[in-house]
């Protein structure tokens, strides 16, 4: 059974040779940010286990890293070397050549990751191919392996060229690959601590608690703020719902629990419209499209973000109370 730790070391393995391949160019910080990335995907589960052994030092060591990761993104530029003039015009030359058929890699992940989540659920054979316990996230690391395999097919180029390839992506993108992934553990860690709690209660000191309606306009306004705050409506979510869905909205005024959650998070996707701090979505795409304006992103979605908050909250009062 292909377990998601058999995927995480496939990317460590990549990290890797990413940072040997800036290392071997003289490029030493970006060499150290990505050898430090790899310790989390190679040895994360060994990490967790020896924590719920009770060993806290390899937990204290992964949280220096960490931080060691903040002070190399804030006092380095990290990005990717220049290319020459011969290789841009080689690539440009190489994209007009295969046209749309540089599509179809990319539309493989999205195939292949249903087919094989549905396969590995329901189809006599496939079942205990992937691991149940994570079967999306395994689903989508394999399907990205087909995607891989179809891109070389597809430009007859080599696994070197791909690995050397995506290294440049990663140095690119910098700092904004990594963001995703300490917010979502950031909203875990305000889970865990307690602070849906302490909302609930600082919530009942500024609003109106009997007031259906202050209630709902203070779980949407804190899902668009705390999404904006961590970047993620993933983290937002329960921290919010644990401060104002749950005890005020479902328990005391009566809301149904799925159409809350379900619009509920939606409405935290207005503030992943509106903050630098959603990476992924923000950033990132103006990193790939070389934009003059680095938060262009945001302004063209600003408008929307409003008009589909207000929405939802209408939609929310009119379902979530029925």
């Amino acid at each position: 059974m292909l377990k998601a730790e058999h995927f995480y070391w496939l990317v460590g393995a990549f990290l890797l040779a990413t940072a040997w391949h800036n290392l071997r160019r003289g490029r030493n910080a970006m060499a150290a940010f990505w050898t430090l990335l790899v310790a989390p995907f190679a040895f994360g589960q060994a990490i967790l286990d020896a924590h719920k052994a009770g060993q806290a030092l390899p937990a204290q060591l992964m949280g220096v890293g960490v931080i060691a990761l903040g002070v190399l993104a804030a006092r380095v530029r990290l990005r990717a070397a220049p290319d020459s003039p011969d290789e841009q015009l080689r690539r440009k030359a190489s994209a007009s050549q295969l046209g749309n058929r540089l599509f179809f890699p990319a539309l493989v992940i999205p195939v292949m990751t249903l087919l094989l989540f549905v396969g590995a659920r329901w189809v006599p054979g496939m079942q205990g191919l992937l691991d149940a316990k994570a079967l999306t996230l395994s689903a989508l690391a394999l399907a990205s392996l087909v995607a891989l395999s179809a891109a070389l097919w597809v430009t007859r180029a080599g696994a070197g060229l791909a690995a050397q390839q995506g290294g440049r992506l990663l140095d690119a993108l910098g700092w904004a690959v990594v963001l995703p992934m300490m917010l979502a553990t950031l909203g875990g860690v305000f889970a865990a601590t307690g602070i849906g709690e302490l909302i609930a209660a600082l919530v009942g000191k500024v609003i109106p608690v009997q007031s259906r309606s202050a209630c709902l306009l203070a779980f949407a306004g804190g899902m668009v703020l705390f999404t904006v705050i961590m970047g993620n409506a993933f983290a937002a979510f329960p921290v919010m719902m644990a401060g104002i869905g749950l005890p005020l909205l479902i328990q005391r005024h009566g809301a149904d629990p799925a159409s809350l959650g379900a619009i509920g998070m939606l409405t935290g996707y207005c503030g992943t419209l509106l903050t630098p701090m959603a990476a992924n979505f923000n950033i990132v795409p103006a990193i790939l499209l070389e934009l003059k304006d680095q938060y262009g992103v945001i302004r063209m979605q600003a408008a929307t973000a409003v008009v589909l908050l207000v929405f939802n909250i209408g939609l929310m009062a009119w379902v979530c109370f029925r």
